[in-house]
C-alpha cells in the first residue's frame, strides 16, 4: 500500500521519512496552503462571517503535486504542527484534496524522533473542528480590524498605515511605560553602609544601615545623614542579635514558549524572531553522527509544563549517573501551568536527554548549539534537586542606630550544579559572614553616606514585554515574535539597544486609538478576547456569535469615530533641516523608518529624493582618506564604511581608529568586551592592547 503523510515544513520530510519507510510518501504544505487573499476583506460579515479562502499565491504548484500524489495514495495523514494553526492547515489540506472531516487521518508528532513519530501515526484522529474555528475566529477578527480600521488610520495621521489588534495593545504598553518614564519625578534619598571586622580577625564584612529600635530610617537629604554620621563616628558597635537558618530553592520549570524567548534574550541576546527560527530547526531535524536525520527538541510552541514519563526516567537516570542519586529530589516537582493549556503537548524538552550538548556540538551550528544547551541544561535542572543555603543575618547598633549583615554559605548545591535562571534585574549578591556571637565587639573599617536618586521604571525589553504580554493574557506565546518584529517594521517602535521605544508616530497613533477605540486598546478586553477564544477551542463557545459580538460594537465605534473626526488630521509635525533638495529646490525633512532616522524630500511622492543621516566617525578612511561614517544594516547591526561609496568601497564591522599598529603601521581597531581593546587585525600580526579609558 502506498500512503501520504503531509507534513508543514520541508526540514522535517527526510526525517521523517527515514522512520516511516517505503511504503510512505512524506511531502511538506510548506505552511499555509489556503488564506483570505490580501487584495479584500474577504469576509462575507452578513452571512455568519464566511471567510473567502482562495489557494495562497505561488502555491498553485506545490497544490497540484499534492493533489496528484494524494490521488496515487491509498491513504492521506495529515501530519500538520500540533497546535492550532496546524490544525487548521489540516482542515485546508483534507478540503483542497477532498477528504472526509470525519476520516481518522489527523496525526500529531510532538518529537521529530522514531518513538515520536511511530507514537504519532498509531493514534489518528479526525480533524478537531474546535480548534479549526478558534483559528478561523481570530483570522477573522484580525482581518476586520485590520481591513476596516487602517483605512481610518491612513486618513488620519499618515498613507499606509496599518492597525492590528494585538500588536496596538503591544503599542500601547510601549508607550504607556515611555509616559511614565516622561513624568517620573526623581526624588533624592541616602544610605549607609558600614564595614565591620570582628576583634581578632583580619577581613571586614559588609552591612547596611536599617534604622532604630522605633523602625526603619528613610534618609532623604545631605542633611539628615550628615546629622547621623556625626552621631556614629567614633561609636562602638556590637553584635545585638544573630540568626541562622537554612534556605531552599527550587529549579525553574522546564521552557514554554514564552520563558524560552525570554531566557533566550536574557542570556544569549537572542530576539525573539531567532530563538524561534532556531529552535525550530532543532525540532525539524539535525543530522547527528551514526544516527542520522533527528529532532533534537520536542514542540517548541507550547504552554505546557508537562513531561512524559519517560523523558523523566531517562532525565534522571544521567543525573544519577553524572551526579549521584542525592541529586535527585526526595518528591518529584509539580509544575503548575498557567491557564487553559493543551496538555497533549510538553514541555520544550530535549527528546534525548542523554545526548548532551557537548557530545551533539559537533553537527549543530554555533548559534543551535548555544540554545540546544539552554534548553538541555534547564531541562535537567528542573529534575534534580533544591538547592540549600545555610543563611546567617545579623544585627549590629552602637546603642542607637542598628546596622544589619546577611550572608549565606552553599550547604548542598543541588541543581546550581548545572543550571540558574538569569534575572532581568541584578540581585545584590551575598557573601558568607565570619563566626559572630551576641555581644561580641566589632572594629568599624570604614562607614560610607550614598547618595541615591530614585529611577523611573526601565523601558520594555524583548523579554520583559514577552513576559507582560504573557502576564496580561495578551495574544499567545507563539505570536510573541511577531508582535514584535511587526510593530517595529510598521514604525511604530524602535529599538534603541535592547530597549523599545515607541516613535513620534507610534505615539501619534497610540493616543488616536486611545482617544477612539478604547476597547481595541484596552490591556483586560484584549485578554477576555483570548479567554473568549479559549473557550471556542474547548467548544463552549460558538466562533461566529463570538464574532458577531464584537463586530457590531466595533463598528458602531467606527462609525462614531469618522463622525466625531471629519475634518481633523493629527499628521505627525515635520523637522525641517537647512539640506535643499538638488532634484526640486525644497528644504529637505527628517523623517523615521525601520531602520531609523533619514533625510526626505517633502515633496514625496512627486519628488522621491532621500539621503542618509551621516554619523562621522571622526577617523579617516585608510584607503581613500575621507571619513569615515556609522551606518546600520537591514537587521540593525551596526558597521563603518566610508563616506565616498561607491567611489571607495571600504567596510568593517570592527570599529576603526586613527591609531596606527606599532608592529607593522597598519590600522588599529576597537575589540568591545569587559576590558576593550585596540587590536591589529592584519593577517600574522596580532598586536593588542587596553583602549585608554575614555578614547573614542
Amino acid at each position: 500500500m502506498s500512503k501520504l503523510v503531509i507534513v508543514e515544513s520541508p526540514g522535517k520530510v527526510k526525517t521523517i521519512k527515514k522512520y516511516l519507510g517505503k511504503d510512505y510518501n512524506v511531502m511538506a504544505s510548506v505552511g499555509h496552503v489556503r488564506d483570505l487573499p490580501k487584495s479584500r476583506l474577504s469576509v462575507d460579515v452578513k452571512h455568519g462571517f464566511a471567510p473567502k479562502y482562495t489557494v495562497i499565491s505561488g502555491k498553485e504548484e506545490l497544490v497540484k503535486k499534492l493533489k496528484e500524489a494524494a490521488e496515487d495514495s491509498d491513504f492521506v495523514y495529515l501530519a500538520t504542527d500540533p497546535d492550532r494553526e496546524g490544525e487548521a492547515i489540516s482542515w485546508h489540506l483534507a478540503y483542497i484534496l477532498g477528504l472526509p472531516l470525519d476520516e481518522q487521518n489527523r496525526v500529531i508528532f510532538n518529537e521529530i524522533t522514531k518513538t515520536g513519530i511511530v507514537d504519532g501515526m498509531k493514534k489518528p484522529r479526525s480533524i478537531d473542528i474546535d480548534l479549526v474555528n478558534a483559528q478561523q475566529c481570530r483570522r477573522v477578527l484580525d482581518r476586520l480590524v485590520g481591513y476596516r480600521l487602517s483605512p481610518f488610520v491612513s486618513s488620519k495621521i499618515r498613507r499606509g498605515l496599518s492597525a492590528g489588534r494585538v500588536q496596538s495593545v503591544a503599542v500601547r504598553l510601549i508607550v504607556d511605560r515611555e509616559e511614565e518614564i516622561r513624568a517620573f519625578k526623581s526624588e533624592e534619598y541616602w544610605t549607609v553602609d558600614a564595614k565591620f571586622i570582628p576583634k581578632g580577625a583580619k577581613k571586614a564584612f559588609p552591612a547596611s544601615l536599617y534604622g532604630t529600635k522605633e523602625g526603619k530610617l528613610e534618609i532623604k537629604n545631605e542633611a539628615e545623614v550628615s546629622s547621623i554620621m556625626s552621631e556614629i563616628e567614633g561609636a562602638e558597635f556590637t553584635v545585638i542579635s544573630k540568626k541562622n537558618g537554612t534556605r531552599k530553592k527550587n529549579p525553574a520549570p522546564p521552557f514554554i514558549t514564552s520563558t524560552l524567548q525570554q531566557e533566550s534574550s536574557r542570556r544569549l541576546g537572542f530576539q525573539s524572531q531567532k530563538t524561534m527560527k532556531i529552535a525550530q530547526e532543532l525540532y525539524e531535524g539535525v543530522e547527528l553522527e551514526n544516527l542520522g536525520a533527528v529532532g533534537l527538541i520536542t514542540y517548541m510552541r507550547t504552554d505546557s509544563l508537562r513531561i512524559s514519563a519517560e523523558a523523566k526516567t531517562e532525565g534522571e537516570q544521567y543525573i544519577k549517573d553524572t551526579w549521584g542519586d542525592k541529586y535527585i529530589p526526595d518528591k518529584p516537582y509539580k509544575f503548575k501551568s498557567k491557564g487553559s493549556v493543551q496538555d497533549g503537548h510538553e514541555a520544550i524538552r530535549p527528546t534525548m536527554p542523554s545526548l548532551t550538548p557537548q557530545q551533539a556540538r559537533a553537527n549543530l551550528s554555533n548559534d543551535q548549539y548555544k540554545l540546544y544547551k539552554l534548553i538541555w541544561e534547564r531541562f535537567m535542572a528542573s529534575l534534580m534537586a533544591q538547592c540549600v543555603h545555610d543563611t546567617t543575618s545579623a544585627e549590629i547598633s552602637d546603642g542607637k542606630y542598628i546596622f544589619r549583615a546577611s550572608g549565606y554559605t552553599v550547604k548542598f548545591d543541588g541543581f546550581t550544579v548545572l543550571y540558574e535562571e538569569a534575572k532581568d534585574i541584578e540581585e545584590k549578591d551575598e557573601g558568607s559572614l565570619p563566626a559572630l556571637s551576641v555581644d561580641m565587639s566589632l572594629r568599624t573599617k570604614e562607614i560610607i553616606p550614598n547618595q541615591h536618586f530614585t529611577q523611573p521604571p526601565a523601558r520594555y525589553t524583548e523579554p520583559t514585554l514577552n513576559k507582560a504580554l504573557e502576564e496580561y493574557g495578551i495574544g499567545r506565546p507563539s505570536t510573541y515574535a511577531s508582535i514584535i518584529s511587526t510593530v517595529i517594521n510598521r514604525e511604530y517602535v524602535v529599538r534603541e539597544g535592547k530597549t523599545l521605544k515607541p516613535t513620534e508616530l507610534g505615539e501619534i497613533t497610540n493616543k488616536l486609538m486611545k482617544e477612539q477605540f478604547a476597547k481595541i486598546v484596552n490591556v483586560r478586553f484584549t485578554a477576555q478576547m483570548e479567554k473568549n477564544l479559549d473557550l471556542v477551542e474547548e467548544g463552549e463557545r460558538d466562533w461566529v456569535g463570538t464574532l458577531q459580538e464584537f463586530y457590531d460594537d466595533f463598528e458602531q465605534n467606527l462609525a462614531r469615530a469618522k463622525k466625531d473626526m471629519e475634518g481633523i488630521s493629527l499628521k505627525p509635525p515635520v523637522e525641517e533641516t537647512d539640506i535643499i533638495c538638488e532634484k526640486c529646490g525644497r528644504k529637505m525633512v527628517i523623517k523615521v523608518g525601520r531602520y531609523g532616522k533619514f533625510i526626505a524630500c517633502p515633496g514625496y511622492p512627486e519628488c522621491r529624493n532621500i539621503k542618509s543621516i551621516v554619523n562621522e566617525l571622526g577617523v579617516d578612511c585608510p584607503k581613500c582618506g575621507q571619513k569615515v561614517v556609522v551606518k546600520k544594516s537591514k537587521k540593525g547591526k551596526v558597521f563603518y564604511g566610508c563616506s565616498n561609496y561607491p567611489e571607495c568601497d571600504f567596510v568593517s564591522w570592527n570599529e576603526p581608529t586613527n591609531e596606527r599598529c606599532p608592529q607593522c603601521g597598519k590600522l588599529l581597531y576597537v575589540k568591545k568586551g569587559k576590558v576593550p581593546k585596540l587590536v591589529c587585525i592584519a593577517d600574522g600580526c596580532g598586536f593588542s592592547k587596553v583602549k585608554p579609558e575614555g578614547q573614542a
